[in-house]
């Protein structure tokens, strides 16, 4: 297959990168207005429009930047934002840079159209109009090499490292070799695992920032009196944080890591990228991620296209914006959950399949669904989104080292 040579039908956007899918988004910008959006968006019997939003009343520098990431992703065709009208975010901000990314927008302000109903009419009248706009949108062709794929594991137990992530691991080199640009996280998982990361780095220096990062996560997680180990890991048969981490940090693969980015930086050419998703600064905010749909949020406002989510335990969830392609750990777990799940790695555990026939079989998965075949939890109607408070400090060059010195 020709790096250069399209394979996919994409939407173009005004910025360069094409999106998979064109849907419209519904935002609302504090959690006052969230139950009007949601209104809204119940009233269509469409799985391309989506729910997503920010409950603060305060945004900081982090959630003001992560909901114009989000809001003009290449898989956003149009917004509506939906305000109360009191909060403190820059609605007027966040509309004007929608605007100017090519992308149709309109704004609601609650308070100035006449409560809930009246609101609610509006919304939906726009939403019609947004989407007879997308309607007449033309694909165009997308190369391969197009694509921003993430991974995240969630609910692992003993079987996840054994299976599911080595499997995404075998993908992953496969789309790095074809200069597809794939992102893995999560620093706060992967303690432990800092100097193997570092030896795959580009260069020594990058790999110095990864050794940095991995121990900023460390101290992190003591000062807070808290680890990425929940009860159910242990319900699971994972006996330690090592063990876990090891465990996601097989997601990677065996590709040169390329690059080190936060949340909202957006991979300049194809590679293999680690994604720090724990706050820089002194602790403040509580835990870095609350639930694995603050990961998968923070991929897609670094360009996801979609997300490959492994579990041993199981899960349910899918994502506004990007679809969830879940690829279950556990033969058993898989039996119980088949309706949510799109592959059952647990064949590796049985013996029915090996991690090369799984690995293509993600790899054959991760082009239908870019190739606009729903993945499960997309076409259950999952939308989960969540947006909460962080810091960041700006990445600087090192961390995207263009040659290997």
């Amino acid at each position: 297959m020709s790096e250069s040579r399209p394979v996919l039908q994409g939407y173009m956007r005004d910025d360069g990168r094409k999106g998979i899918r064109n849907v419209v988004v519904v935002a609302y910008l504090v959690e006052c207005a969230h139950h009007v959006s949601r209104r809204i968006v119940n009233h269509f019997d469409d799985l391309d429009i989506h729910l997503i939003g920010f409950p603060g009343c305060y945004p900081n520098q982090y959630a003001s930047d992560m909901m114009r990431a989000v809001c003009t992703h290449p898989n956003v065709g149009a917004v509506l934002l939906v305000s109360l009208g009191c909060e403190s975010m820059d609605r007027d901000a966040l509309r004007d840079a929608v605007a100017a990314s090519g992308r149709p927008v309109e704004l609601l302000v609650i308070q100035e159209c006449g409560g809930t109903r009246t609101t609610t009419d509006r919304g939906i009248a726009l939403v019609v109009q947004l989407r007879a706009q997308l309607a007449c949108q033309q694909s165009v062709p997308m190369a391969l090499n197009e694509l921003v794929v993430g991974t995240i594991c969630g609910g692992s137990d003993g079987t996840s490292g054994i299976t599911a992530n080595p499997a995404v691991g075998r993908c992953f080199d496969k789309l790095v070799a074809q200069d597809v640009a794939c992102i893995f996280e999560e620093t706060g998982e992967l303690v432990g695992c800092e100097e193997i990361m570092a030896a795959r780095a580009v260069n020594p220096t990058l790999g110095s920032l990864i050794q940095a990062c991995v121990a900023k996560a460390e101290r992190y997680y003591r000062i807070m009196g808290f680890g990425s180990f929940a009860p159910g890991n242990a319900d699971g048969g994972l006996t330690t944080l090592e063990e876990k981490s090891m465990g996601a940090y097989s997601k990677s693969g065996s590709s040169i890591i390329s690059g080190l980015i936060k949340p909202g930086d957006i991979p300049p050419r194809g590679g293999l990228y680690l994604l720090d998703v724990v706050p820089d600064g002194e602790p403040r905010f509580g835990f870095p991620n609350i639930v694995d749909n603050a990961e998968i949020v923070e991929m897609i406002a670094c360009g996801c296209h979609l997300t490959l989510f492994t579990t041993g335990r199981g899960s349910v969830v899918g994502s506004a914006i990007s679809p969830v392609i879940k690829v279950c750990a556990n033969p058993e777990t898989y039996q119980r959950l088949a309706e949510d799940m799109d592959i059952n790695a647990g064949r590796i555990l049985t013996g029915e399949a090996s991690l090369d026939v799984v690995g293509d079989e993600i790899y054959r998965t991760v082009l239908a669904v870019a190739g606009g075949q729903r993945s499960v939890s997309e076409a259950l109607g999952h939308q989960e989104f969540i947006l909460t408070y962080k810091s960041f400090e700006p990445i600087g060059p090192a961390c995207l080292p263009l040659k290997n010195i």
